[in-house]
């Protein structure tokens, strides 16, 4: 693949802009809009995560990754019924192919859903995570962090609307009071490029939006509409957000899903990242959402996928 390596590819936007001024709001609101059309992922200050939050977060994931095999094993996600938990590297596939990366998987933390003998598949996802006991102040952090990065993929969808022509709130009837906040800490270990470059497998991702948290090693790449790949390095403060197909669908590809992976580092590097996933409640259905005309009529249609569709009603997507 053609990759290119500018030192900043993608668009960078400050969200405190959107709270700003008028004149700051409204040219936030512009920007986003073309973003939004026109890439599908961007670089986002002003978010208001604490720093000390973040460091402390990606230490403790390294701390994690660094237990002996046998106690990250006690929580693999097989021993879970709602799929929470470990998973090894080379245990997960994207289009048949294996990937290179270790991860720890958290959704929301509740009771076990009470099924029935027509309850929707989905409801078996609701449930307690799997947390390691031989580093206890992993639980409490991480969720923490996962309230903190709720709050910025929500301030995102008010941005979104707004730059959509719909109320801020719009999308809150959609994933209101409990929308799905999967939580991953990954790490990618080295590898032989001989053997494979596939940290992660070209996918898009199925929900609202994307916020990750990078480390410091490069690796994640993004498709263009040309087809062609850049770069999106680690900025130090920065989340790199992007838009998933149920903007896409409710947009009807006004809103980009862009397709993207990650390359593992060489041997002898990892590769460390937090990537949380803001989706709706699993009962919603994602609506068409009437653009203005200015913008309807850039609407590029939805994108099919035969190897992974994705559906209107939320929960078939689980």
């Amino acid at each position: 693949m053609t990759i290119h390596t500018t030192p900043i590819n993608l668009p960078l936007l400050d969200l405190s802009r959107f709270n700003g001024s008028a004149e700051e709001r409204g040219s936030f609101i512009e920007e986003l809009r073309r973003t939004l059309h026109d890439h599908g992922f961007f670089y986002l200050t002003g978010h208001g995560v604490d720093p000390k939050l973040v460091e402390d977060v990606v230490s403790t994931a390294k701390k994690f990754f660094a237990l002996p095999v046998e106690e990250k094993r006690k929580i693999e996600m097989v021993k879970s019924p709602h799929f929470r938990g470990y998973n090894r590297a080379g245990f997960e596939r994207t289009r048949g192919q294996q990937d290179w990366r270790e991860q720890l998987d958290i959704n929301t933390e509740s009771e076990p859903a009470v099924i029935g003998s027509d309850s929707p598949a989905w409801k078996r996802l609701i449930g307690p995570n799997q947390w390691p006991d031989a580093l206890p102040e992993l639980k409490p952090l991480l969720l923490v962090y996962q309230a903190e990065v709720t709050r910025v993929g929500i301030d995102i969808l008010k941005a979104i609307a707004a730059a959509l022509g719909q109320p801020e709130d719009f999308f809150a009837q959609i994933y209101e009071p409990h929308p799905s906040q999967l939580l991953k800490i990954i790490r990618y270990p080295g590898r032989d490029v001989a053997e494979s470059e596939q940290g992660v497998g070209a996918h898009k991702d199925g929900g609202f939006v994307t916020v990750l948290l990078q480390d410091v090693v490069p690796g994640l790449r993004v498709q263009r509409e040309d087809g062609e790949w850049i770069d999106a390095p680690p900025i130090p403060g920065t989340f790199v957000i992007n838009t998933g197909e149920l903007l896409e669908l409710a947009t009807n590809g006004f809103v980009r899903a862009d397709v993207h992976g990650v390359v593992a580092p060489p041997a002898g590097v990892e590769r460390f990242s937090v990537a949380f996933f803001l989706g709706a409640r699993y009962d919603a259905t994602i609506p068409v959402i009437d653009l203005p005309e200015e913008l309807k009529i850039k609407e590029r249609g939805v994108t099919v996928d035969a190897l992974n569709p994705i559906f209107r009603e939320v929960g078939a997507n689980n």
